[in-house]
């Protein structure tokens, strides 16, 4: 017998299916070269979704259905929200590009990205290692599909070959361990698997060997060194359109499932995987921003980027537990600084690559570097918009990514350990490196010659969403608190629960 709460834990996701299955049917009738209908009924449904999610988070309520299988929790509610406007604003800027491309000769951008972003929700609502992992396979092979959207252009193709095959890799190594786990503690139940594990009667060796493979299945979706080899090729010959799509929305997802995972279900195992994490996020600093240096591709570029960002997220999660004792407020204030960072991360990736899009549409991919050039005597707002950008991811004050690195630099001192102060201190000289790469991009907007003489255009809708986008960036940097109490009482409910 399934109860009201079930159903109620799932509205959203019954809602996206449905309207899903009823935009496929609609777009068979749809003629416009634009998909015009398409688009806005993808728009209206995603617009619906977020806000029955954020009603769903402002209730602050925690509630499970089927069989404890799904969780509603303000956290998950809150990510899920932020997922489903941050899929709104991608479709936005990918609609001219892909229009331009010949890629909407159908609505499969559309409904394959809904399908996406309902592999999403999944992942951050599941309680049970299978829900997890049927969100993940839901989301990754609607992602294979839309790389490879431009079935003409073989850099496409080929990028969507490398996503899958090793992305079933990763997959397999998350599933195995899951086994692992599953084989020592019997349940597939996270909850269950919290209980078993803190009763000290299982092997140490056997929950380790799993943990081993479900951290490096995380790492792989999180693009974290050394299996980050996947990133930057799918970055640079993806569609624009969709390199943002994969960039964006599923971050929030691999975010959500890490906590479910390591802290919701494997805390007891805290010492074990945050040894991991650090060895994680050291690596993704120093590659990361070393390799992007030279890079001169700006997607390629961008994909370096995103490498280092997530070595900082990964700092966050990994000083929540310390040595072993679980206090509160460390808690809340290490995996509320993560959260936040990952939030404000895709906040400022939206804008980055709508910029990127914008400019696409002239007629060549403008996937180099030295294309910006001296886009602000061309475009001061395109311009602008992008500097703000480039500053925040490097940290400089007073944009959001100023704010996001010190919220996580703090947890980790805070911690009092002098391994996580050495890490801090590590955190600071990477991001001293990594604002070389973006104050090069700065310097060639500004102070380069122009390549081109003809200014830049883009659809009404996409300058205001844009304009909305970069303006966040800069005013969640000058009034943060806002956002990071949202996070904080959204991790402490989550945990409570």
């Amino acid at each position: 017998m399934i109860d009201n709460i079930s159903w109620l834990a799932i509205y959203p996701e019954i809602i996206l299916l449905v309207m899903a299955c009823v935009i496929a049917l609609v777009d068979l009738g749809v003629h416009s070269p634009r998909r015009t209908a398409t688009y806005v009924l993808t728009l209206l449904t995603l617009a619906v979704v977020a806000v029955l999610q954020g009603f769903y988070a402002a209730s602050g309520q925690t509630f499970y259905g089927w069989g404890n299988m799904v969780v509603s929790d303000a956290m998950g509610n809150w990510l899920k929200c932020f997922a489903s406007v941050a899929m709104m604003v991608t479709l936005v800027y990918a609609r001219p590009y892909a229009a331009d491309r010949d890629m909407l000769r159908g609505g499969e951008l559309f409904t394959l990205s809904l399908f996406a972003l309902l592999g999403m929700f999944i992942m951050i609502s599941g309680n049970n290692f299978l829900m997890l992992y049927l969100g993940l396979e839901l989301m990754t092979l609607a992602s294979y599909a839309l790389v490879a959207l431009r079935r003409d252009n073989e850099v496409a193709v080929e990028a969507a070959m490398k996503y899958f095959v090793l992305g079933a890799i990763a997959s397999g190594f998350l599933l195995y361990g899951m086994s692992m786990i599953y084989g020592a503690t019997g349940s597939l139940d996270i909850g269950q698997v919290f209980r078993a594990i803190n009763s000290g009667e299982i092997r140490h060796q056997v929950l380790v060997f799993g943990l081993v493979f479900v951290v490096a299945g995380l790492a792989f979706k999180m693009g974290a060194v050394p299996f980050h080899m996947w990133l930057p090729d799918v970055y640079q010959g993806a569609p624009t359109a969709v390199t943002l799509l994969i960039g964006g929305a599923p971050q929030l997802a691999a975010f959500a499932m890490t906590i479910r995972l390591l802290v919701d279900g494997l805390l007891p195992l805290a010492i074990d995987w945050q040894q991991m994490l650090a060895v994680l996020a050291i690596g993704s600093l120093l590659i990361g921003n070393l390799a992007a240096i030279g890079q001169s591709n700006l997607k390629r570029m961008l994909a370096y980027s995103t490498i280092s960002q997530m070595g900082f997220v990964l700092l966050g999660l990994l000083s929540g537990v310390v040595n072993g004792n679980v206090d509160p407020a460390t808690v809340e204030n290490a995996y509320s600084s993560a959260m936040f960072y990952v939030i404000t991360y895709v906040l400022t990736t939206l804008a980055t690559f709508g910029v990127v899009l914008l400019l696409a549409r002239e007629g060549f991919e403008s996937e180099e570097i030295s294309d910006l050039a001296g886009l602000n005597q061309r475009s001061p707002l395109y311009a602008g918009v992008m500097a703000i950008c480039m500053f925040s991811m490097a940290g400089i004050p007073p944009l959001v990514g100023f704010y996001a690195k010190l919220a996580v630099l703090q947890s980790l001192v805070a911690s009092g350990q002098s391994l996580y102060i050495a890490l801090a201190v590590f955190a600071v000289v990477m991001s001293l490196i990594g604002a070389f790469y973006y104050l090069r991009v700065v310097k060639v907007m500004y102070f380069d010659a122009p390549i081109t003489a003809t200014s830049v255009s883009a659809p009404l809708d996409v300058r205001m969403v844009l304009s909305v986008n970069g303006a966040l960036v800069l005013i969640l940097g000058l009034v943060p608190g806002g956002l990071m109490s949202l996070c904080a009482d959204a991790i402490v409910r989550a945990l409570a629960s």
